[in-house]
């Protein structure tokens, strides 16, 4: 790379500059990356914490399923009385330049989709824990996918990183010292050439 450069004052400056700049964009990717894994680590907590009650209120809705079958028969038709979910909706937020998706579900009134006559409490409940699994699923999408999301932009962060620390970096610096040294002889050489100027004109 300095090879290719003539050693001159004015790519010496320019050298310089995108040294600074290049320290300064290492130290901006250096935060941006610490900020994103801090970030990842709290929604990796989040997740941890949301799959425990899921599989508690899976385990509690399954329970009350069985007595409701138990006590009721199968249930087929009052269970293809609730309808589909539709009101789940997908949005982005941006964070450190990062697509982070937010998924929203829409809020509604609870109601009962079959009729309380025939049934009993057993069915209430399985229905209820059902309800708020599909809530908490919503939110694990959402944390799961965004983490995901962190994880890929530090990996990416990281290497952008690493190739102003270790490349770019190195190479503006090496361009420096290379045209610095070369003026410097230059310099060396013009006032050894002006000395003798200087000499053969105190002999004339």
């Amino acid at each position: 790379m300095a090879d290719q450069i003539f050693p001159t004052k004015g790519n010496l400056m320019a050298a310089k500059k995108s040294l600074e700049f290049s320290r300064m964009g290492y130290d901006l990717m250096d935060r941006k990356r610490n900020i994103l894994i801090r970030e990842m680590m709290l929604l990796i907590d989040k997740t941890k914490a949301l799959r425990e009650e899921i599989d508690q209120t899976f385990r509690k809705a399954y329970l009350a399923l069985q007595a409701a079958n138990i006590s009721l028969g199968v249930i087929d038709e009052m269970a293809n009385a609730v309808p589909i979910e539709t009101g789940v909706s997908l949005t982005y937020r941006s964070v450190m330049g990062a697509e982070i998706p937010q998924v929203r579900l829409k809020e509604k009134p609870e109601e009962m989709y079959y009729s309380l006559y025939g049934t009993n409490s057993t069915l209430d409940e399985a229905y209820f824990c059902f309800e708020k699994v599909k809530k908490l699923t919503v939110v694990l999408a959402e944390v799961e996918n965004s983490a995901y999301r962190l994880a890929n932009a530090i990996r990416k962060t990281q290497r952008r990183a690493n190739a102003l620390k270790n490349i770019i970096i190195p190479n503006f610096e090496f361009t420096v010292k290379f045209i610095t040294e070369a003026l410097e002889e230059k310099e060396r050489e013009e006032f050894s050439r002006l000395k003798v100027i200087k000499a053969n004109k105190w002999k004339e």
